[in-house]
């Protein structure tokens, strides 16, 4: 995954006042945990699906319950 990608999340979940953990990242994916305020994390999710100019997003996966 693009650092300029995983720059871009943890500047809009500091904006948002969101908990970011970063997980597994790859060229192919990057597992994000994010907590906070639902309203707060959906705004997180657009903004991430916009993403930084350099990083196509194809795909978000969504889950109330963090992988373990």
């Amino acid at each position: 995954m693009s650092e300029s990608f995983l720059d871009f999340a943890r500047h809009r979940a500091a904006r948002l006042d969101l908990a970011l953990t970063i997980g597994i990242c790859d060229t192919a994916a990057c597992m994000l945990t994010v907590s906070g305020p639902d309203a707060l994390i959906d705004a997180f999710e657009m903004a991430v699906s916009l993403g930084p100019y350099d990083c196509i997003i194809l795909d978000i996966e969504r889950s109330d319950h963090p992988h373990g």
